[in-house]
């Protein structure tokens, strides 16, 4: 108790009491399932923190080891875990299966992947720190389904609508269930191996006793669908693998795409990227070196401080250096407290990534403002931002040691930054012609002036907005 409220008053004061606070209280009260894949963006919600308050906070736990962050690769059909991760570094595989739902994913950052949080054990031991004494139901809750599926309190009850029988089957053993099988679609499915077996049970009822074979043996094989006749089944499973499984005989009703359709906003990887705590604390150990993540969407911000060269021969080393270093604090605040993240300066320049277009473009505005009222303030007027923002698919990767992005859309955004002129935003068609983005310019009565323009190193000439 000693350590964790030593722990706790550290995380108080880099992050507030208040939040603070709510995580103590939490830890100490809440219910073991509660404590394990803790949903950011569902736990600001109920606690009425805003979610980039909430995220550091549980970002700093962790970094103090009050709490412990999995990568979690989830269907996005069934909303299971098809890998937990400790880390970014051990997703290598470029596609995910789905045995429950006979589907393939390609690894992406966007929405495949959702970041948890779970306490440690040096803290408070909870039940998901030993799966293999779970429930059946609570394995289910706590291991093998994600932080994106709402699931019910009494959720043993609804289970039993949806289950026509089920059996713990230790290592090694065997085990032979008799069943009546209704006219529908079955699932054989066990959620520690990940494994399943499909039933198409149809046609005239039959009184002779089928007989059906499921062996569990971490064997990657695809699943086949079996054809049976609605009667008696003599079910045999079998475990070859080294832990305990948990069959079960699910039917596809209504009762079940009810259950898997309660769903709640998650924290993902591509939003974590974009976080500006997450960037300060894992700058350099996020990815491993020749590690490549697909991101299928992301908003790149660059900046330029125009005249940067010539403030110092006007000003002087000592008054030019405090004014540009003042310039990329203001920045780094606007960034973050735009849901984005300071990727790396070049100079007197910035690049910064966003989850969506609109967090950048209104990023863009404030910076904007921000150096025209800085060089008010300083008596230094010439202070101009000139910036460029592009939105598309990239990859995140290692350079030069730090978590970094690669591809064309990186390439476009900067040269889209070349065109500006002198406090002028430069975007792209795919910011200007984003919806939630050109909602947020008309609210602010801005109106982007087209133009064509050739970027050097892209072939064709692109359409370009000015935000003027």
């Amino acid at each position: 108790m000693a350590e964790s409220e030593a722990l706790f008053a550290v995380l108080r004061q880099s992050t507030g009491d208040d939040v603070t606070l709510m995580l103590e209280r939490m830890i100490e009260n809440a219910p073991d399932h509660a404590l394990n894949k803790i949903n950011a963006l569902d736990l600001a919600a109920k606690e009425g923190f805003g979610e980039d308050r909430v995220i550091a906070a549980l970002l700093k736990a962790v970094q103090l080891g009050i709490l412990e962050m999995s990568w979690n690769v989830m269907c996005p059909s069934c909303a299971g875990v098809l890998s937990a991760n400790k880390s970014l570094k051990t997703l290598t595989r470029p596609q995910y299966s789905c045995a429950f739902c006979a589907a393939g994913y390609e690894t992406t950052l966007d929405n495949l992947v959702e970041v948890t949080f779970t306490v440690s054990p040096r803290v408070r031991k909870i039940a998901a720190h030993s799966p293999d004494e779970l429930s059946a139901a609570e394995y289910y809750r706590q291991i093998f389904w994600s932080s994106a599926i709402d699931l019910p309190e009494d959720l043993e009850k609804l289970l039993q609508v949806v289950t026509l029988d089920r059996i713990e089957l230790p290592s090694g053993e065997r085990a032979i269930l008799s069943l009546q099988l209704p006219e529908s679609t079955l699932i054989v499915f066990d959620p520690v191996m990940h494994e399943a077996q499909f039933l198409e049970v149809k046609g005239e009822r039959t009184q002779e006793r089928q007989s059906l074979s499921v062996v569990f043996n971490k064997v990657d094989v695809p699943v086949e669908l079996v054809s049976l006749k609605p009667g008696p089944l003599r079910l045999s499973l079998e475990n070859r693998t080294d832990n305990r499984v948990l069959p079960a005989i699910w039917v596809a009703n209504q009762a079940l795409d009810d259950l898997l359709k309660r769903r709640k906003p998650v924290l993902t990887a591509k939003r974590l990227l974009t976080n500006q705590t997450f960037r300060d604390i894992y700058r350099t150990d996020t990815l491993a070196i020749g590690q490549r993540l697909k991101i299928l969407s992301l908003t790149f911000l660059f900046s330029d401080l125009k005249g940067s060269t010539e403030l110092y021969e006007e000003v002087g080393d000592l008054v030019a250096f405090d004014l540009v270093n003042e310039h990329f604090r203001l920045l780094q605040e606007i960034i973050a407290s735009e849901r984005g993240a300071v990727v790396k300066t070049i100079g007197d320049a910035v690049m910064a990534t966003f989850e969506a277009p609109d967090h950048a473009v209104a990023a863009a505005i404030r910076m904007r403002q921000a150096m025209s009222d800085l060089g008010a303030e300083r008596e230094h007027r010439s202070l101009r931002l000139k910036m460029g923002i592009h939105e598309g698919p990239c990859l995140a990767v290692m350079l030069n040691e730090q978590q970094d992005y690669f591809g064309q859309t990186v390439n476009i955004a900067s040269r889209v930054q070349g065109l500006a002129a002198s406090s002028s935003i430069m975007a792209t068609e795919e910011v200007v012609e984003n919806a939630r983005a050109a909602k947020f310019l008309k609210s602010k009565g801005l109106t982007p002036a087209l133009r064509r323009a050739a970027l050097r190193g892209v072939t064709d000439e692109r359409s370009v907005y000015e935000i003027a």
